[in-house]
């Protein structure tokens, strides 16, 4: 707890330090964030992220008096850490303001000014030339280097593969497979439901009506029941009636649960899911990034969801989980409907996040 409270209390004193900052230069007219009412519909809605990203693009960065002398002579310029200090201020202080890890937000400015100072840039492109940098550092932030094609992943494994989904009560675990059944059949893959939240208060029914929906079969016990043999079922069922695909639900847990941990261990014992992939919710916050170290830790994961992403006005889950955990992001949940499960591409959020 006390390393906790101190990373909050680095966090706070760091924006008020920027703020400070802020507050005691003159404005200039053109600030570092971008107009309210833009149009624009970022591929994922980072908003306070894209505001200072994009309107540090917009705005032409301030090159300073000792650059200026310096590049008399030449259409290039190498840019010092006074030409873009703004930008970093704004970008800081956006990043933290949308829940982006402190670690991580430290670490991605740092990327930013070995990337920028002491760049050379032709004078009629700094701002192209800063716009490039930023979208680079945020990719980069976003991607663990583990990243796979799940539907390429599904059907290069033998039959059935055995999908494991795991993560804490309220989540949207079940919608979320719900979800990903139909990309799956969308795919051409077969797809079986295994009903193992046996302890959830209409877990069952729940996945039964998303079934029903979808015309996808599923396995189910009573309340109570062993939710490895539920699993296990469902597996040999899958065998003997040729699926293409097993999805395992899982009742909702605290990390800090052991003995439903130990389920959950147990459940990977007896059925050896061929992927185990954590759903969270988007605006979890820093408490996330501790949530999925310790699943991982659990049962190794090998891949994260994050969900209501359109319901997230910060966002910065989605760009701390990668880098915070090692663990890739592979799709977002983007809505109500069975088709709102969209593939986090790193470097399409990026683009759209500065377009």
């Amino acid at each position: 707890m006390e390393g906790k409270k101190e990373k909050y209390s680095e966090k706070e004193k760091k924006v008020g330090e920027i703020e400070k900052r802020k507050e005691s230069e003159k404005p200039d007219g053109r600030g570092m964030l971008a107009e309210e009412g833009s149009s624009r519909a970022p591929v994922v809605d980072l908003s306070a992220i894209e505001r200072a990203v994009r309107g540090g693009a917009k705005k032409e960065v301030k090159v300073s008096i000792a650059s200026r002398i310096t590049s008399i002579f030449s259409d290039e310029i190498a840019l010092s850490e006074a030409d873009v200090a703004p930008l970093f201020d704004s970008l800081e202080l956006s990043l933290l303001e949308a829940d982006v890890a402190y670690d991580v937000c430290v670490e991605m400015v740092s990327e930013l000014k070995k990337s920028l100072i002491g760049r050379r840039v032709s004078k009629k492109r700094i701002g192209e030339e800063v716009k490039k940098a930023v979208g680079e550092v945020l990719a980069k932030t976003m991607t663990t280097g583990k990243e796979f094609d799940l539907v390429q992943r599904i059907k290069g494994t033998q039959k059935p593969a055995k999908i494991l989904f795991v993560g804490p009560n309220g989540a949207g675990k079940t919608t979320t497979i719900a979800k990903m059944a139909d990309l799956l059949k969308r795919n051409s893959l077969s797809v079986l439901f295994s009903a193992s939240d046996t302890f959830r208060a209409a877990a069952i029914e729940q996945m039964q009506v998303h079934a029903d929906k979808l015309d996808v079969k599923m396995v189910k016990s009573d309340y109570g029941s062993d939710p490895a043999a539920v699993a296990f079922d469902a597996v040999n069922y899958a065998r003997a009636h040729n699926f293409d695909v097993v999805l395992i639900d899982s009742a909702g847990r605290q990390e800090t649960n052991k003995n439903l941990i130990d389920e959950l261990k147990k459940i990977v014992r007896v059925v050896k899911p061929d992927l185990k992939i954590y759903v969270g919710e988007s605006f979890g916050g820093n408490p996330i990034i501790g949530q999925i170290g310790e699943f991982d830790k659990a049962v190794g994961l090998d891949g994260v969801i994050l969900t209501k992403l359109d319901c997230d006005a910060k966002g910065g889950s989605a760009i701390s989980v990668a880098r915070a955990t090692h663990v890739p992001v592979l799709y977002v949940g983007v809505g109500q409907e069975y088709a709102d499960l969209k593939r986090f591409e790193p470097l399409e959020v990026a683009r759209g996040i500065l377009e």
